[in-house]
């Protein structure tokens, strides 16, 4: 079948791909239990396992992992003796911040300006929609040339690692000759992009108490330690003069070769007021690809409003740390925590604890699963060639299947391009990338059954 048919395929189901995510970005399926009801997590699995099914998938499960959360599974064979390619995405999000900031319902996907937007829209609701669609389009076109597996993963987002022990408790569950995970995005819209390194991370939480309770700041300020002032100090230390992040024992000094990020577009793409200088040195692509990068994710204080004239006595903190490939992510939390130990200053009582960890990532890229990506990214972004690119974020999940099937092919795509405006306030994703990326995936399996 010519693929011209698959691209006509793909756009006759853009109609129905929006309907369908509309359905999807309406369950507020945050994995964070303590903020949002975990029967929305659940409804979405449950829709995302009739979607499975309706396409004809077997063995289809929804998966209670180790973490609290759901995954859902489904099996859709191929021809007899052909290779089986993984398929993956999420389905969990990320909350939506300030809803009132929204300029639209963050769980009401909203057209507009040419874009649909919505808490999840690309980050990656929209990745299950382009999967189905890559699917059908392939069903409609001659059939499915391989066997496809498909995971979709309920805690993503909060970094908890079921899906990871899950898959290690059942190592032959998600065995492949290839996995596509539909969870990055392209370099900018328009141009194809497999990201080819993934940052790990660690999140840790400090504690800094210093008072049996909280003072008069008339009477005993001065010379009663504050246990706020105590956390600004250590986590100021986690920063150079120029912002970089100095993690005690932390190597910040490596490079990236490759497609570069221009400071210009950057700055454009960050949405960086006029005026404010970017933070670290070297090249943006050396350090939000190549290096560490810490980031204080929340403080627990009292609010400006309602405050009250007071030495306070305990404060607390989320860190987060993004580890470049090449650094072990156990290693660099054992720095970071021994960095907030050593750094808290007067004597306070710290207490470090560990939240999330995953490791870093880093294809190969001479395989033929990424020949076959090239050949079926040209076809489908006529006139543009597939770029390599890194991606700050993490998707721990990468190295556990990795080490589990080290033979397999790990190729990541997606759609959080940074237009997208991922984990932000008025999320969204772009139509045309659904649809070109859509066709590029059914092409690529094409292709990757052929080779």
């Amino acid at each position: 079948m010519p693929s011209n048919s698959v691209a006509e395929t793909v756009a006759s189901l853009l109609p129905r791909a929006r309907e369908e995510l509309t359905e999807l970005v309406a369950f507020r399926s945050v994995a964070d239990f303590e903020q949002f009801p975990k029967s929305e997590s659940e409804a979405a699995a449950r829709w995302i396992s009739e979607a499975l099914r309706t396409e004809g998938f077997q063995d289809v499960a929804v998966l209670d992992t180790p973490d609290g959360t759901q995954s859902v599974y489904g099996f859709l064979p191929g021809p007899e003796g052909a290779r089986t390619v993984l398929l993956y995405a999420h389905y969990d999000v990320q909350p939506p911040l300030d809803e009132a900031a929204w300029s639209t319902p963050p769980f009401t996907l909203t057209e507009r300006g040419g874009r649909w937007y919505g808490r999840g829209a690309a980050d990656c609701k929209g990745g299950v929609i382009m999967h189905l669609l890559a699917l059908r389009a392939l069903k409609a076109n001659g059939g499915v040339p391989v066997n496809v597996k498909v995971i979709v993963e309920g805690s993503e987002e909060q970094g908890t690692g079921g899906l990871e022990r899950y898959a290690e408790e059942h190592p032959e569950l998600l065995a492949a000759d290839a996995v596509v995970i539909g969870d990055s995005g392209n370099f900018r819209v328009g141009l194809p992009t497999v990201t080819t390194t993934l940052r790990g991370m660690t999140m840790l939480r400090i504690g800094v108490d210093t008072l049996k309770g909280n003072l008069h700041s008339g009477q005993f300020g001065g010379a009663a330690p504050d246990a706020l002032a105590a956390l600004i100090r250590v986590l100021d230390s986690l920063r150079g003069e120029d912002g970089s992040t100095t993690v005690d024992g932390l190597d910040g000094g490596a490079t990236w070769e490759g497609l570069q990020y221009e400071e210009a577009q950057f700055r454009k793409d960050a949405k960086v007021l006029d005026g404010v200088g970017l933070i670290g040195s070297g090249t943006v692509a050396d350090r939000i690809w190549a290096r560490p990068a810490v980031t204080v994710l929340g403080i627990d204080c009292p609010p400006v409003v309602g405050a009250t004239p007071s030495v306070q006595a305990s404060a607390r903190a989320l860190v987060s740390l993004r580890v470049p490939p090449g650094v072990d992510a156990v290693e660099a939390t054992k720095l970071l925590q021994t960095h907030l130990e050593n750094r808290t200053p007067w004597g306070a009582r710290v207490t470090v604890e560990q939240i999330g960890q995953g490791q870093a990532f880093r294809a190969d890229t001479r395989s033929p699963a990424y020949a076959a990506m090239a050949e079926a990214m040209a076809e489908a972004y006529p006139g543009e060639e597939m770029q390599q690119a890194g991606q700050g974020g993490s998707i721990p999940l990468c190295n556990t299947l990795a080490s589990l099937y080290p033979e397999a092919e790990i190729l990541l795509i997606g759609l959080s391009e940074p237009e997208a405006q991922i984990h932000a306030v008025d999320e969204s994703v772009s139509p045309e990338e659904l649809e070109r990326l859509s066709v590029a995936e059914a092409l690529f399996l094409r292709a990757y059954a052929a080779n």
